[in-house]
């Protein structure tokens, strides 16, 4: 056949994205066995019951059409008012785009704001897509680790070090995912100081803001950053709504206007009626409590079971809805330790590794499952790391 694009072969050039434990424990649940699943965000739950019964009168309604390529008026307007309560900045309709899930918004912005052989710092530990979406633009990027011993929190001096000539932008996830470290305002102001100094865009993905109450702060709201702050956002963790792929970018008004044209050849819009039933949802916050609640009580669930289990150690894992534990003093190879606690205690976690260099040495648990589940899987844990030490 011929010669597929180099573009498409450059986003995963490797073949591995470092997911493999988890879809090796997918297909031995699927097969049968008693695999807890810890390796993956997605709610244990469905998606609220108004919300559900928004969408189904959406459909008898007859909203079945094509929508404006920005997104329906309802859904920005509403989009707009979660904007400015997660950024802590007046946001409105001119300054939202809707996309396809949060994924989408994050391609948008670096789209948006990178050309080819343009470069972008990365902050790390990152979400897995994060690479790959820069590879699709064609643009450098180099990968700042946040270390465990600050507790994950990025440093701008080693941010400012890795900057080059044609460096344009920076890219950074709080609360985080894979760490659940949320970044301090100290933190966000040395930043938000170093891209006004050096004029860069800076690229904020938040999706995980309600899962962290007071203690998130997003860079949009500091001095001299609304005109270079593009904020990615999604319905999936808020709004218990992970496939219905419901996401939106916020940022300047020129900015946003200029995606519309992206839009206009990727998606050509949304579909109407998950659009208004995704209205209803921000319009009422439907489950955006509840949901913050259960995540809330389950973090602290199982941070106490887990507590004082020897040479495991907690890092960040102040919001969102992952634990990161450190393993390094039992097995420095992450991946090793959790292929091992797959086959040992049918345990399946995400080795950190697969997130950055920082975070090597560190295992990523899901809170996506209930509480019994939860204390179960910290017990297999506790006995699998007091035997594998003795084993070692």
């Amino acid at each position: 056949m011929p010669k597929p694009s180099n573009r498409i072969n450059g986003i995963l050039p490797s073949g591995k994205d470092g997911w493999e434990v988890h879809f090796a424990a997918m297909t031995r649940k699927e097969a049968g066995e008693p695999i807890i699943m810890l390796s993956v965000g997605d709610h244990d739950f469905d998606t609220p019951e108004e919300t559900v019964e928004a969408c189904v009168r959406a459909v008898r309604g007859g909203y079945h059409h094509y929508t404006q390529l920005p997104g329906i008026p309802r859904l920005r307007k509403a989009m707009a008012k979660a904007s400015t309560r997660c950024t802590g900045i007046e946001t409105n309709s001119d300054q939202i785009i809707v996309t396809p899930g949060g994924q989408l918004a994050l391609y948008a912005a670096v789209q948006g704001t990178l050309d080819k052989g343009d470069h972008a710092v990365v902050v790390a530990p990152y979400y897995a897509t994060y690479p790959g979406t820069f590879r699709a633009a064609e643009a450098e990027f180099t990968v700042v680790e946040a270390q465990a011993a600050d507790g994950f929190q990025p440093r701008a001096e080693a941010i400012e070090a890795a900057l080059k000539p044609n460096t344009r932008a920076i890219l950074i996830n709080t609360p985080n995912n894979p760490t659940g470290a949320v970044y301090s305002r100290e933190s966000m102001e040395a930043l938000a100081e170093l891209c006004v100094r050096h004029d860069l865009w800076l690229l904020s993905d938040e999706v995980y803001w309600t899962l962290a109450g007071e203690k998130h702060v997003s860079p949009r709201a500091l001095p001299g950053m609304a005109e270079r702050t593009l904020v990615i956002n999604s319905m999936s963790k808020s709004h218990g709504m992970t496939g219905w792929r419901i996401g939106w970018l916020s940022g300047p008004e020129n900015m946003i206007s200029l995606l519309v044209s992206l839009n206009l050849v990727t998606t050509y819009g949304l579909t109407d009626f998950v659009s208004r039933a995704a209205a209803e949802a921000l319009e009422n916050d439907y489950g955006v409590k509840v949901i913050a609640d259960i995540y809330n009580g389950r973090r602290t669930l199982f941070l106490d079971a887990v507590a004082g289990l020897n040479d495991i150690v907690v890092r960040g894992s102040e919001g969102g809805m992952y634990v990161m534990l450190d393993v390094s003093a039992i097995e420095p190879d992450d991946e090793k330790f959790a292929w091992a606690l797959l086959d040992e205690e049918k345990v399946g976690v995400m080795p950190g590794s697969s997130f950055g260099e920082a975070a090597k040495g560190h295992i990523r648990i899901s809170l996506c499952q209930p509480d019994n589940v939860l204390m179960d899987a910290a017990g297999r844990l506790r006995r699998f790391a007091s035997s594998y030490r003795k084993a070692a």
